[in-house]
């Protein structure tokens, strides 16, 4: 059957690219691989699903997405973030704005923000056809004329690639796109994992797992010397370390250990220098004299934290008096405190991935409409464009904004 517009990829752009062609009354089919639609944004932000960022000054917010920024001028000004706000309240879903403006569903339910595009496909009576892997597309004179699934050719006037990157592959996210596009001639960067996990050699790390470390501050060291200092909270994990702080700086993180070993030190106390805290130390000890290291230790460590930390003592019996405690071995304390080590060992893949950067070259597209400059009637969105940002809402925002333009041209 013919279609105007056929979208293949059934994610966070490719249902936007759908709804929005099916609004303006064009024949839409959407094709996905899986069994049903949208399981990478069903599970992100933890299943809360961070929307976007409710940054107003549309300079700043371009600014996050680096070297990208002076073409995403036109798109961001026809689907910006206040155009996401309404576009969620016009489908009963009001979004809340948390701690660096990162905006979320009032529910804090992804499945709300995935059932608020379904009905807007809906609406506009797209065609979805799950299940259905794309073979190949097939082209012809600058045009692509058809794609193959299941042996049968499809065809349409125009097509929208919204396959997405290659982060969380367990979701469908598997790279298929960046084939496709690199077949069709055009230029691709091969990702990386960028905003991702820290994997740690540190077993006092992997013990924490869980925990949070609230409030404290990170300095990454490059062969000793200091590189990177960041303040926040981080969470430690079974394989490392994560949370937002850590994802967002994955990237400069991995240039590092191509240069060499890669260290960190975590300082839990940065408001304390090291007087006020050996202070401190000093009048827990005097209030517990009489107990043992091991039992007043949970008084001087972070919560949740005094068992893991507790081994890193080098020659301090953990069963000894505090009032036996020397100077010197009191001092070992404030210094571990003030710089717990961590060995950097790599990057954690695609299945731990947030983003994979990499993708198709902005060079190559009109970012007015998101058409391809090779293929006249072939748009690309979201993850499959070579476009760096941080996690906070960036990267829905760029699905919602790509999928948009490109279901409005096509």
């Amino acid at each position: 059957m013919d279609y105007d517009v056929i979208v293949i990829g059934g994610g966070a752009s490719g249902m936007m690219a759908a709804g929005r062609a099916a609004e303006r009354g064009r024949r839409v089919l959407l094709l996905e691989k899986n069994a049903a639609l949208g399981a990478k944004l069903k599970i992100t932000g933890g299943g809360r699903c961070n929307v976007t960022n409710a940054e107003e000054d549309e300079q700043v917010l371009l600014s996050h997405y680096g070297e990208a920024k002076p073409f995403l001028h036109s798109p961001f000004s026809q689907f910006g973030v206040k155009k996401t706000f309404s576009f969620f309240e016009s489908h009963d879903l009001p979004l809340v704005v948390q701690a660096h403006k990162r905006a979320f569903p009032k529910t804090e339910r992804a499945i709300d923000v995935f059932r608020a595009l379904e009905n807007y496909m809906a609406r506009g009576g797209v065609e979805v056809r799950a299940k259905a892997n794309v073979e190949r597309i097939v082209s012809r004179n600058g045009r692509i004329d058809a794609v193959v699934v299941d042996h049968k050719n499809i065809t349409a006037s125009s097509f929208i690639l919204a396959t997405g990157g290659k982060s969380h592959p367990e979701t469908g996210s598997t790279g298929d796109g960046f084939s496709w596009l690199t077949t069709l001639g055009h230029a691709v960067k091969e990702p990386t994992p960028t905003i991702v996990p820290l994997a740690v050699q540190d077993e006092w790390v992997k013990k924490l797992s869980g925990i949070s470390l609230s409030n404290i501050r990170i300095s990454f060291f490059l062969e000793e010397t200091r590189k990177i200092v960041l303040k926040g909270d981080i969470l430690c994990t079974h394989f490392g370390l994560s949370g937002p702080l850590i994802l967002n700086i994955a990237g400069k993180i991995s240039d590092l250990l191509h240069e060499g070993i890669v260290t960190a030190r975590i300082d839990v106390y940065p408001q304390e220098n090291i007087g006020s805290l050996n202070k401190r130390i000093t009048t827990v000890f005097d209030a517990h004299k009489n107990k043992t290291l091991r039992n007043v230790w949970s008084n001087i460590a972070p919560v949740g934290t005094a068992y893991a930390l507790l081994s890193l003592l080098e020659n301090i019996d953990p069963h000894t008096k505090v009032h036996s405690i020397t100077k010197d071995e009191r001092r070992q304390i404030v210094n571990l405190l003030k710089a717990l080590p961590v060995t950097i060992t790599g990057l954690m893949g695609y299945d731990r991935a947030v983003v994979a950067d990499g993708g198709l070259s902005l060079h190559e597209i009109d970012t007015r409409t998101m058409r391809s400059k090779r293929y006249a009637n072939l748009y690309v969105t979201g993850d499959l464009l070579h476009i760096s940002r941080p996690s906070g809402g960036y990267s829905l925002q760029l699905c919602w904004t790509t999928g948009y333009v490109a279901g409005s041209n096509a």
